[in-house]
C-alpha cells in the first residue's frame, strides 16, 4: 500500500469515528478503536490458559505439570486430542457471546479471531484445516449464519494478518444432517444421546491424514464436539483438536 493511500485510509477512518464512534463490544461505551473492550469490561473477562488439563484445557488451581490430565479425561477420554478456549463463559462474558450468536453483532468477529489465534497457538501451528461445528439447515436458515463458521473464517484471517501459514477454514466440511433439540437443561448423558449420529462428513470431502481444529463458540459438556471428532476420526483424520471462544467450567 502506498504512503498516500495509507494516510487517506487513516483520515477516512478518523472521519467515520467522529460520526459513528467505536463502542465496547460488551457494554457499548465509546472506546478508542473498533472491535475492542473498554478497560472495565476487559478486566472482568476471565481468560483461560495454563495451568490446565493437557487434554481438555480445564483450568487447574495450581501448576501440576504440562502433562497433567484432569480426572474427567482420565475416566472418560474424549474423542478429540486437545481442547483450548479463550475465556470462561460466565455472567460477565455471556452477553458478549449471545450478542454475537443471536444479536447479529458481527463487529466482534475480527477480535475473536485474534484472541482465538493466541489461545490456540499450540493447536494451530501445524494444523491443516479449521472445521466449524455445523448447524442444521433449518436453524441456519432461521439464524442466517453459522457463528462457528464466522469464527473459523475470522481465525484464518487473523493468522494470515500475522504472516503465518494459516490452515484453511472449510465451513461446509461437516454437515448436521439430523436436527437436534437444544442442549440446554440436559444432563451430560442426555446431551451425548441427543447429538449421537447427528453429523456426517460432506460426501465429496476427504480428511484422511489431515490435522484438524474443530471450531465452536462455546464448549459446555463437550458432547457436540466429541461427536464431531468421532466422525472426523472415522474418516481418517490423524489429529482432531478443539478451539472455542468460550468454555463453561466450574472454577474452584
Amino acid at each position: 500500500m502506498s504512503p498516500a493511500l495509507s494516510i487517506l485510509r487513516r483520515l477516512v477512518g478518523r472521519a467515520v469515528d467522529l460520526v459513528l464512534p467505536p463502542r465496547c463490544l460488551l457494554c457499548s461505551k465509546v472506546v478508542d478503536s473498533a472491535g475492542t473492550l473498554c478497560a472495565p469490561c476487559w478486566r472482568g473477562m476471565l481468560f483461560l490458559g495454563e495451568p490446565c488439563c493437557a487434554i481438555c484445557g480445564l483450568p487447574f488451581p495450581y501448576d501440576a505439570g504440562s502433562d497433567s490430565v484432569c480426572a474427567a479425561c482420565l475416566a472418560h477420554p474424549p474423542a478429540f486430542d486437545r481442547a483450548r478456549s479463550v475465556f470462561h463463559y460466565d455472567d460477565h462474558s455471556r452477553g458478549l457471546v449471545l450478542a454475537f450468536k443471536h444479536g447479529d453483532r458481527m463487529q466482534g468477529a475480527p477480535a475473536f479471531g485474534t484472541w482465538m489465534a493466541r489461545a490456540g497457538a499450540a493447536l494451530l501451528i501445524d494444523a491443516d484445516l479449521l472445521v466449524p461445528v455445523p448447524l442444521h439447515w433449518t436453524r441456519l436458515w432461521r439464524r442466517r449464519f453459522n457463528q462457528s463458521a464466522v469464527l473459523a473464517l475470522a481465525l484464518e484471517a487473523a493468522l494470515r494478518r500475522d504472516g503465518a501459514t494459516a490452515p484453511a477454514a472449510v465451513p461446509d466440511l461437516l454437515q448436521r444432517h439430523r436436527r437436534t433439540a437444544p442442549q440446554g437443561r440436559r444432563t451430560r448423558s442426555q446431551r451425548a444421546l441427543n447429538v449421537r449420529a447427528a453429523f456426517r462428513l460432506k460426501p465429496t470431502a476427504s480428511v484422511a491424514g489431515r490435522r484438524i481444529v474443530l471450531i465452536d463458540d462455546v464448549m459446555t459438556s463437550g458432547a457436540t464436539i466429541n461427536e464431531c471428532a468421532r466422525v472426523l476420526r472415522r474418516a481418517g483424520a490423524v489429529r482432531v483438536d478443539v478451539l472455542t471462544l468460550a468454555r463453561a467450567v466450574r472454577l474452584p
